[in-house]
């Protein structure tokens, strides 16, 4: 049964000093508005241990897929690929991927953080391992393409474990805690993988990869409960949780909580949240895949100067990731409210994101790689407002895995067509120029329909109309 969080607790000589010790202060010294209320230093810190354990899934979760873009070059030897085929192989992890999200989002409302995470990181790193028994083109494909499908549920679930866990004062530095796992798993690919393969082989490389994951969905399962049932959440950091307007099912509006999950695509809000988050991986999905392929063909970059710099932006962009996640926690806490704190993150990260146009301008490689750094930066910073809205937005606790799940559909369209329309336009032109130009006024125009569009940061309201609304 969850703990009972009554603010009439029995008065008892010593209690509350005891409380204090043990880091379960009455639940008077966190209940308050989101702007005045602030951890006292004494109670549990539960929370920040779970969404840690999350940045760790997420990054092992990015090294899983990451890893056959490092190791293939290694595995040609057996394989003999054509070009085509390794497009289509990488292809068919985003395919399933992307198809899956709609459902992965419904999916992590249904059961719960705790069993989707489990079961989504057990499917991964099963079909990780098995890509060391692929035997030619076709087994490679099918490997990969299951492999998108279990790794669907990730960003969800880490979203909705921030909704359950974290209230609105925190809500950003902890999803940029989580979202940063995706980054720090791609940094860290290239030099796991070789370091792997230099004292094995390719087939190690999965083996090894694939078991961390397995150990990491044993530690979720033993580690992770709802804060109202967590062994090790004390009375004040619980009472922090709920006053501060973390979406836990008790605090649901009974209405909003039977709102059908196909009526949420009837929202204004929704379709914006959509559209942006498409914008924002428009530009993205550059440094996923033509990133390298710039520096080396356009800068003159030779393997030790990418391998030196290539990694540049992905360090910064964690790191301004993270500032940008504690300053947005930090407005709220000052007052400032919800929509403003987000459409400013937001808005102003692609504005950032958008100087990646004159990248492919400028003459000197060094002057190029300040500017991505910056642009990729400013990109995380957005993105961990993006991955904000859904907690902000849910009508209840039961959509907040689906309302991220529908954001991400749309954001990983953006994998099919980015990569085609940068090459296209490498082709025809020759160079860079174009292509990021196109990128840019993208992320101009992301920016502006956050600010216009979306309306109100807010939870969406289910007792009016469902036609277009806000």
């Amino acid at each position: 049964m969850p703990r009972s969080t009554s603010p009439h607790l029995p008065h008892v000589r010593g209690f509350e000093e005891t409380m204090v010790m043990s880091g379960r202060t009455p639940m008077s010294t966190a209940v308050g508005s989101d702007s005045e209320v602030k951890a006292p230093r004494t109670m549990t810190r539960m929370r920040w241990a779970i969404i840690w354990l999350a940045f760790v899934g997420l990054s092992i979760n990015y090294l899983d897929r990451s890893s056959l873009s490092v190791a293939l070059p290694f595995m040609g030897e057996d394989f003999h690929l054509t070009a085509t085929q390794q497009g289509m192989i990488f292809a068919a992890f985003f395919w399933a991927y992307d198809v899956c999200q709609l459902a992965a989002g419904w999916y992590v409302d249904k059961v719960g953080p705790r069993r989707s995470f489990t079961i989504a990181a057990l499917w991964w790193s099963v079909c990780t391992m098995a890509t060391s028994f692929a035997r030619g083109f076709g087994s490679l494909f099918a490997v990969r393409f299951l492999l998108g499908v279990g790794e669907s549920p990730a960003p969800s679930t880490s979203a909705k474990v921030v909704a359950t866990w974290f209230p609105k004062s925190e809500r950003a530095f902890a999803t940029s805690i989580w979202d940063s796992g995706s980054r720090v798993g791609a940094v860290i690919a290239l030099p796991i993988v070789t370091l792997i393969i230099s004292f094995t082989t390719w087939h190690g490389v999965f083996i090894i990869i694939g078991a961390l994951g397995v150990v990491w969905a044993f530690a979720w399962w033993k580690i992770y409960r709802a804060p109202q049932d967590h062994p090790r959440v004390g009375t004040a950091e619980l009472a922090h949780i709920e006053s501060g307007g973390a979406r836990g099912a008790g605090s649901d509006d009974a209405d909003a909580a039977k709102l059908p999950w196909r009526s949420l695509f009837r929202y204004r809000t929704i379709l914006s949240m959509m559209f942006g988050f498409f914008c924002l991986n428009s530009a993205i999905y550059f440094f996923i895949t033509f990133f390298p392929s710039y520096l080396v063909s356009e800068r003159g970059f030779d393997l030790l100067k990418l391998g030196m710099f290539g990694a540049l932006p992905g360090v910064c962009a964690v790191a301004c990731g993270w500032l940008g996640g504690f300053a947005a926690d930090r407005a709220v806490r000052r007052g400032h409210s919800v929509t403003r704190v987000r459409k400013t993150q937001i808005a102003g990260g692609l504005v950032g994101g958008s100087v990646i146009m004159f990248a492919a301008v400028v003459p000197e490689a060094w002057m190029a790689l300040a500017l991505l750094s910056l642009a990729y930066s400013s990109l995380t910073v957005a993105a961990t407002g993006i991955w904000s809205l859904p907690a902000d937005v849910a009508p209840s606790s039961k959509h907040v895995g689906s309302i991220g799940g529908i954001q991400n559909f749309a954001s990983n369209l953006a994998g099919i067509f980015t990569p085609l329309v940068i090459g296209v336009l490498v082709d025809s032109t020759g160079s860079y120029v174009a292509p990021l130009a196109v990128i840019g006024a993208v992320a101009l125009l992301g920016a502006a329909n956050y600010l216009f569009v979306m309306g109100r940061v807010e939870p969406l309201k289910v007792k009016e109309p469902l036609a277009l609304q806000h």
